[in-house]
């Protein structure tokens, strides 16, 4: 499938800002799974300091913006033809270890419920059966609804929320599934959805390493693996390692942000 993606971040700042920089994943990985036809990444307000690849294999850029700048639009437009392998990422891997994905981090720390989930896994005949369980368990106990969790909210601190989005069920399918002693880890990136075109965020789902396969993708908010309308972005621990942008700035000016994305076939 040919996905055609338009994505940007537009800041406002109430005040003048005399130093910003943000670290941006906004660029898509080439793989297997899916191939980059054509991306561009444009700054109005900024520009890009350094391009890298982190220890995970994403595409990193810095972006600093302009002295007293009011205003910093950051947008990634292109084209990106994807398959569909059932979730199955493979025996890909890139500098950081196995080991580092059964880390846990403050986002995936597990409590006594994400424990008790785990379980789920661990008594399982086969871990791949046991995670389709675990991630239909989570959507049952905590289902998807906006406005009750926020970008800070830690997983077992969802659980007991009883509801969240997709950074909130990955992060506690991450940790439920380290508790299960599997590595796991953070995806972010955007979802082709049936019923529109234009979204208010990318999207983000886990991956769990399995002996046989390798990396397999679970999407707890929709209740399946990911499939060809999925487009990968970063990966990581959790949030903080592959969020599409994040940064910080100078100076006590407020700031509003608006994102606009649209992701069509």
């Amino acid at each position: 499938m040919q996905l055609q993606i338009s994505h940007t971040t537009h800041y406002q700042y109430d005040k003048p800002v005399d130093y910003a920089l943000q670290r941006v994943h906004l660029r898509p990985m080439n793989m297997d799974i899916q191939e980059v036809n054509s991306w561009a990444l444009e700054i109005d307000g900024g520009r890009i300091e350094a391009s890298y690849k982190d220890h995970y294999g994403n595409h990193s850029d810095l972006i600093s913006t302009d002295p007293g700048v009011r205003t910093l639009a950051i947008t990634a437009t292109g084209i990106v033809t994807t398959r569909d392998t059932s979730g199955i990422v493979g025996k890909i891997y890139g500098r950081a270890p196995l080991w580092h994905f059964l880390q846990t981090t403050s986002f995936t720390v597990a409590g006594p419920k994400i424990r008790a989930l785990s379980k789920i896994v661990k008594q399982s005949d086969d871990h791949l059966s046991g995670l389709h369980a675990l991630s239909s368990a989570i959507l049952e106990s905590v289902p998807y609804k906006l406005g009750e969790t926020d970008t800070k909210s830690k997983a077992e601190e969802v659980m007991g929320i009883g509801s969240g989005v997709c950074q909130d069920h990955a992060h506690i399918f991450i940790a439920a599934a380290r508790a299960a002693g599997l590595p796991a880890r953070y995806v972010s990136g955007y979802l082709m959805m049936n019923d529109r075109i234009d979204q208010d965020a990318s999207h983000a789902w886990a991956e769990v390493h399995l002996e046989e396969l390798g990396w397999v993708g679970f999407d707890v908010s929709n209740a399946i693996s990911p499939d060809e309308k999925y487009v990968r972005i970063a990966v990581g621990r959790d949030t903080r390692d592959a969020a599409p942008i994040k940064g910080m700035r100078l100076g006590d000016s407020d700031e509003t942000m608006i994102v606009s994305l649209q992701v069509q076939q």
